[in-house]
């Protein structure tokens, strides 16, 4: 069986309809396969990053028309090849944090994982207002990955009391399988 490569497309451009359509066709027509892929719209750009798995010649063949291909959609691009991940000892939670919106929390949040050396594998943030007093609040939806040999009682105590300080209202939960 031929090995796996994979390339990481990443790319910034403004918002229009089509943008995931082009892509979408060039993969296939060199028979890649889109592997994962986040894309979202950021006031009015469209952001994406993707990996795409296929033969080493599908994925050099690829790499070669994903620039023109860009600069025809104008989009500023970034793509790298890469290796599959590697498999790690860890249990995978769910993290989701409300709170009034204020400078700084993404950082205070995201020192908290790092000084455990608990690593982020996803992060999602968003604001929005309150429903009745219009007030600006802010979400934070995450996947980290706990290392094994944690104890996961003593983290979550310190994660809850964290929160508490900054009056963060924040869930902390095993993620569940589909």
């Amino acid at each position: 069986m031929p090995r796996e490569n994979y390339l990481v497309i990443s790319a910034i451009g403004g918002d229009r309809p089509g943008i995931v359509n082009e892509l979408a066709k060039a993969c296939s027509d060199y028979q890649c396969n889109i592997v994962d892929s986040r894309m979202t719209v950021l006031g009015a750009e469209f952001a994406l990053v993707m990996m795409v798995s296929g033969s080493w010649d599908a994925i050099a063949k690829l790499e070669n028309i994903i620039p023109p291909l860009a600069r025809k959609l104008d989009l500023n691009l970034i793509i790298k090849q890469t290796q599959a991940r590697r498999p790690v000892r860890a249990l995978t939670y769910n993290v989701n944090v409300v709170a009034l919106d204020q400078p700084g929390i993404v950082y205070r949040i995201a020192q908290f994982f790092y000084s455990r050396k608990i690593n982020i594998d996803e992060l999602q943030t968003n604001t929005y207002s309150a429903p009745h007093s219009g007030t600006q609040m802010f979400n934070i939806n995450m996947t980290v990955n706990i290392p094994a040999d944690m104890h996961l009682a003593s983290l979550r105590e310190e994660f809850m009391l964290f929160c508490d300080d900054l009056n963060l209202d924040a869930v902390l939960e095993p993620m569940r399988s589909i």
